[in-house]
């Protein structure tokens, strides 16, 4: 018999579980949380969104300081207290894990740190980290651990030097020469992060561009000024091989014009993350896993066991805190009978450099690849009576239509603050709204934001501030 029985057990503390928690508790369910981190929140509060996005605004801080020069405001170079700023950081994620366990108090959900493990489809083995073990049953459970940072064997050398996103995060120095290995977002936030702090920093991807899975166009600025503060940006290049050296970490690199071996300080591994659906036990359940290590789930996140369900990572692509909050709300419907399924057709992507890049609904690289039928806007930053004031031309806002109903169906947005920007452009593909309908919405002025219905205006006509002559048949 087990030692503690709970309506409602969500395994996984990170921003899909205690959402779901607290949900469910909101609505009169009894519930346990499980996480076996020091402090909830998972990765994203502890290891992840949230501290990469603190040190991301002291990065910003220094280049924008630097800046200034050229408008005539000249500052001394900084003076970079790793102490105070690893407390800076530290303090933000202290605060946020506290007010996640204050608000388990506040709503009756029971908060146990402790590892959980299926023994079947009704019970978990949870051992807490001094050693104690007991059990908990439950009427059904939500399955929540989230995903690990990729690391493949040859890079795995033993030694600290060769960091995963989690150890970049520790800011224990600033190192003189930095290797990051992948050019998705996490590399290139954690190494815009190090290259104001004072890095050197070289970047190897092995796809022809930064940021696959983004429009070129819209990679375009960003990669411009990523040129200006890295040392190097290698595109087409492998890491065959990393050795380490009295001398630091030695990479052997395969591409074209790179030297075949360097040597770094520390090197960033950052291809990726993978589902952690390892050693929880979920081969003593009905539950179902793909080949790479998703649970599968239906529209219900419901599983192959009556009796568990999935969010987040664990869940399947895109592995982004947003869709799991959302897939949390999803599976707590559901387990109360709601008509409540995820069907989001929007799900916001940002790159929080700097520029930042955004995107919501298809990219078109999505649609052309899918034959889809489309007409792509864009409205240049120049053009921006904002962007000129804040003296960052370089963005571009793009919105993809659908011809025949004028249906916005795509919005990628390149610039300072595309990250807050994208919410229109989710809201509007959500509700079905048209170019006409953005268009014809009054956008505060001077701002940003404007970008987004000039582009829209240019749908159907002409944009007030920028002209675009037709081509001639």
């Amino acid at each position: 018999m087990a030692d503690k029985h709970a309506q409602l057990v969500v395994l996984g503390g990170g921003p899909g579980g205690y959402p779901a928690a607290f949900a469910a508790a909101d609505h009169g369910m009894q519930v346990i949380l499980v996480d076996e981190g020091k402090q909830p929140g998972g990765v994203c509060l502890n290891r992840g969104c949230i501290p990469s996005k603190a040190l991301l605004h002291i990065a910003k801080l220094i280049n924008e300081s630097q800046e200034a020069a050229h408008w005539g405001v000249t500052f001394q170079a900084p003076e970079i207290d790793l102490d105070r700023l690893r407390d800076f950081k530290n303090n933000v994620v202290g605060s946020l894990c506290g007010g996640i366990e204050g608000l388990c108090k506040a709503r009756g959900v029971e908060l146990i740190k402790a590892r959980g493990t299926f023994t079947d489809s009704s019970t978990l083995e949870l051992k807490s980290t001094d050693g104690v073990v007991s059990t908990v049953s439950f009427d059904n459970c939500i399955v929540a651990v989230g995903s690990i940072p990729t690391m493949p064997p040859f890079f795995d050398i033993g030694d600290d030097r060769v960091m995963d996103s989690t150890g970049a995060l520790e800011l224990k120095d600033v190192p003189d020469r930095l290797l990051v290995v992948g050019g998705g977002y996490i590399g290139l936030e954690m190494g815009s992060v190090y290259a104001a702090l004072g890095s050197e920093v070289t970047v190897v991807e092995m796809s022809p561009g930064l940021l696959p899975g983004a429009d070129r166009d819209l990679v375009s600025p960003l990669r411009k000024r990523l040129t200006e503060q890295f040392f190097a940006i290698h595109v087409n290049t492998k890491v065959a091989k990393l050795n380490a050296a009295d001398s630091g970490i030695v990479a052997s690199l395969e591409g074209e014009g790179v030297d075949p071996e360097l040597t770094f300080n520390r090197v960033l591994v950052s291809i990726g993350r993978r589902p952690n659906s390892r050693n929880c036990g979920l081969e003593n359940t009905q539950v179902e896993i793909d080949e790479q290590g998703f649970i599968k789930i239906d529209r219900n996140q419901r599983t192959a066991d009556a009796k568990i369900l999935a969010i987040g990572d664990i869940a399947g692509e895109p592995m982004l805190a947003h869709k799991a909050t959302r897939e949390a709300k999803v599976a707590v419907d559901t387990l109360l009978g709601e008509p409540a399924e995820f069907d989001n057709i929007a799900i916001p992507a940002v790159v929080f450099t700097d520029p930042e890049l955004a995107w919501a609904g298809k990219t078109e690289s999505e649609a052309k690849a899918e034959g889809l039928e489309y007409t792509a806007h864009r409205f240049p930053w120049a053009a921006s009576g904002r962007a000129q004031t804040l003296g960052r031309t370089e963005g571009i806002t793009k919105i993809l239509v659908e011809p025949k109903k004028q249906r916005v169906i795509g919005v990628g947005i390149v610039g300072p603050g595309a990250g807050e920007m994208i919410a229109e452009a989710v809201i509007a593909i959500e509700m079905g709204a048209t170019a006409r309908d953005l268009a014809d919405s009054i956008h505060a002025h001077p701002t940003l934001s404007e970008t987004i219905m000039e582009a829209a205006e240019s749908a159907i006509g002409q944009p007030t501030h920028f002209f675009r002559a037709k081509r001639k048949k």
